[in-house]
């Protein structure tokens, strides 16, 4: 029996729940005697010009070793690293001139102790003349004032064209509503942290908490003009990503920085305050929607515009409405698609990649846009989605964008999440609480979605692997990806298992070192099993096959004539018995190793449907989710249990920016949510039980069938919820809210509506 497709229970866990992880912080003690402490002053204006910086009193303060300013780096700017966005908007290590956002560096302090750095950073005077600050998209797209004046524009970069005049010609009805998908902050449960120390051979030795030791590795290097072999980067256990950790970030190369111009080790962990504010922000989209079609339910044309905030400097911002752009299409089979969109500078802590990364965005308008095309024709959305939803396909599908989708079956994910859930019976149910006026109404929202997993994030779309027996029987394998919650030591382990038969508790997975590991993409982009995981299964099988060529010299027998037993992780030679030799036996006499990659050659597409029931309280305007009913179709499973606790975790933070979570400003750039008593965001007393739906339509573009699940979840709930919300109070009038459905959004709206009823 195949060990795959089980619930085997995670083998890490037992280690996190007893001595406890061991994070960057964790570090200092135990490797980094001795360490300095760095502490950064940030900037409390969002634009203005910097006058002076003195330091002379942080300097005198107790503790302090050093304190640097702009005019003490001698390090090049970082630049855009993308070829779209202007070579103008670089990114300073520290601000000298102008600082462009709340957060944004200006000097950093060398402590003895941790706590004296706070101390000595409060004393470091900042004279700024402020400017006027670009806040909104609109504010960047009319260029009134610029972020970078020498770029002579905020346009960071733009992907097509605008609709032509006649796109909606022949439609009964169109229907258009501006969309906001709101910037949203990652909140770790794990701040950013970095600490590096020098070597007396030269090379320094970076820790730091981040989704792919490689990527990171290679923008320190090029950050900092050094050699990649110098630079030694180790990813300790890492307590959440979501996006924002990918690669590196500025204050990562400044530690080993610092710590070669001090000689000593330099530690750097933000506090949650920091977090929120310096860390990459999500989403923050704002968007156009336009549908048009027959009142028989036929969608002939959808059309999405998207405006992207950036924030101040280019990350990950320019190129995700790419993706948005990319699967606009979604699972529908609408004859015309147009998508545009514009990515723009502002002053505000810059965007990157989270939970989805631009795939959000795109279902979350699609679905919003069918709904309102519903309403606006009087007709169920789930007849409206059904009528014009891709058929079935197992063959490769080219979207109207130039997406190709690998395999789906987007009616029959429709079809499940309906029966599991009992449409017909919740909308007879609120029908009923409608005719009696009940103050709490029931709202039934449904997103159907695809999204793509395991695409080039630049590094290409394949993963590295190798897989070592000891003589001890024991084993190791070297993986590419960075686990930072997913289970990889248990799925990696069981997919090495299944093809060596050495059981999973004598495996060990390492990652995150680059001697070790020296190639690798990381996580990102639900990419790891089906690329990574892959990879193992590849290191696993070459594995016995080279086991397999010295077990024949040593049997004097030709390879084709023996065969592998599994129970006994032994090969002999077939129809005798007693002549077998294990693999152990094989890595006594010389290293059994292998080293290899896999290169999928394009990315999957998951999909799936979720139904959301919510209660409004239509007094309050305070909405609780009652179910939430998924199916998240990520093809061949390798482990459930691993696969729901991805499916639990998304779901819930989809519900979270649909319910309650946003970055805001004010009018001057000042953020309004600099501490999580102002960033609400959900726990497990929000939430019910979730109603999982099991559905698996295999991919041909992997060995194991498996496509990406880490963000399905998310990219099916946020919109479900949104739509259920509005659903609700739909018969009041309101015919559109943008998430956050905040009580008071929420509230607002139906009073609006009354009031407008009356009129």
């Amino acid at each position: 029996m195949s060990i795959l497709g089980t619930r085997v229970v995670r083998t890490e866990d037992a280690l996190f729940l007893t001595r406890g992880a061991t994070y960057t912080d964790d570090l200092v003690d135990d490797r980094l005697t001795g360490a300095l402490h760095a502490t950064f002053v940030r900037s409390q204006v969002a634009h203005g010009r910097v006058l002076a910086v003195d330091a002379s009193a942080a300097r005198e303060a107790d503790g302090v070793v050093a304190v640097y300013t702009a005019e003490d780096v001698d390090l090049v700017p970082i630049p855009p690293g993308r070829p779209m966005v202007p070579p103008a908007m670089t990114r300073p290590w520290f601000a000298g001139d102008t600082v462009r956002f709340v957060g944004d560096l200006i000097a950093v302090v060398l402590t003895e102790e941790r706590y004296q750095g706070e101390d000595a950073a409060e004393l470091v005077s900042v004279d700024i003349e402020p400017l006027p600050a670009v806040v909104t998209t609109a504010d960047a797209l009319a260029d009134e004032v610029l972020v970078f004046p020498e770029a002579g524009t905020n346009l960071m970069a733009a992907f097509g064209e605008p609709a032509p005049a006649d796109f909606f010609d022949g439609c009964e009805v169109v229907v258009r509503q501006a969309v906001v998908n709101q910037r949203v902050a990652p909140v770790p449960l794990e701040t950013r942290a970095a600490a590096a120390a020098w070597g007396e051979d030269g090379r320094v030795t970076i820790f730091c908490s981040n989704q792919g030791a490689q990527q990171a590795k290679a923008q320190i290097a090029g950050w900092l003009g050094l050699d990649p072999a110098v630079v030694h980067l180790v990813t300790p256990d890492v307590g959440g990503g979501f996006g924002a950790k990918i690669g590196a970030d500025p204050e990562f190369a400044l530690v080993a920085w610092l710590a070669r111009q001090t000689g000593r080790p330099v530690t750097w962990v933000e506090s949650r305050s920091e977090n929120l504010v310096g860390m990459l922000h999500g989403r923050g989209q704002d968007q156009v929607v336009a549908i048009g079609g027959r009142r028989d339910g036929t969608v002939q044309a959808y059309s999405l515009v998207v405006d992207q905030d950036c924030g101040a400097y280019p990350r990950l911002g320019p190129v995700l409405p790419r993706l948005t752009v990319l699967m606009a299409p979604a699972v529908y089979a609408f004859p015309k698609v147009h998508a545009q969109a514009r990515a723009v500078a502002t002053n505000t802590t810059p965007i990157g990649a989270y939970r989805g990364a631009g795939r959000p965005e795109a279902t979350a308008a699609v679905e919003r846009a069918v709904d309102l095309f519903a309403a606006e024709i009087g007709m169920d959305p789930a007849e409206v989605r059904r009528k014009n939803l891709l058929p079935a396909f197992s063959e490769p599908h080219t979207t109207a964008t130039g997406a190709v989708y690998d395999s789906g079956d987007y009616a029959a994910a429709l079809d499940k999440v309906l029966a599991a859930g009992g449409y017909g019976e919740l909308r007879a149910e609120q029908a009923r609480r409608r005719e009696r006026g009940d103050v709490r109404q029931l709202g039934i929202g449904l997103s159907v979605y695809v999204e793509i997993t395991g695409a080039d994030n630049g590094l290409g779309a394949g993963e590295s692997a190798g897989m070592e027996v000891h003589p001890d029987g024991t084993a190791t394998v070297l993986t590419g990806t960075s686990p930072h919650g997913q289970g990889h030591a248990t799925a990696w382990a069981m997919i090495a298992s299944e093809q060596t038969g050495i059981p999973v508790d004598r495996i060990t997975v390492v990652h995150g070192d680059t001697d070790l590991i020296p190639r690798g993409a990381g996580t990102m982009g639900s990419r790891s099993l089906q690329q990574g995981g892959v990879a193992v299964h590849r290191a696993a099988t070459e594995l016995v096959e080279l086991a397999r060529q010295r077990a024949a010299e040593q049997l004097e027998a030709d390879p084709a004539d023996l065969e592998f037993d599994l129970g006994s992780a032994a090969l002999g030679v077939r129809g005798t018995p007693g002549t077998g030799v294990t693999l152990a036996q094989l890595a006594e006499q010389e290293p059994l190793l292998v080293r290899t990659r896999f290169d999928a050659g394009g990315p999957t597409f998951p999909f799936g449907a979720h139904l959301v029931v919510v209660e409004v309280d239509t007094e309050s305007g305070k909405a609780e989710v009652l179910r939430v009913v998924t199916v998240d179709d990520a093809g061949t499973i390798v482990n459930p249990l691993l696969a729901e606790g991805q499916r639990h975790g998304g779901i819930a933070q989809g519900v979270a920016q649909a319910l309650l979570e946003e970055v805001r400003y004010d009018a001057d750039g000042n953020p309004q949510t600099s501490t999580l008593a102002d960033y609400p965001f959900v726990s497990a007393t929000e939430l019910p039980s979730f109603e999982l739906v099991d559905m698996a339509t295999p991919t041909p573009m992997n060995p194991l069938g498996a496509k990406g699940i880490g963000e399905s979840g998310t990219i099916g709930s946020t919109p479900a919820v949104h739509n259920a919300v509005i659903d609700a109070v739909a018969h009041l009038g309101v015919r559109h809210i943008d998430m956050p459905t905040t009580p008071m959004k929420v509230w607002r709206a139906v009073q609006q509506a009354q009031q407008e009823g009356t009129h």
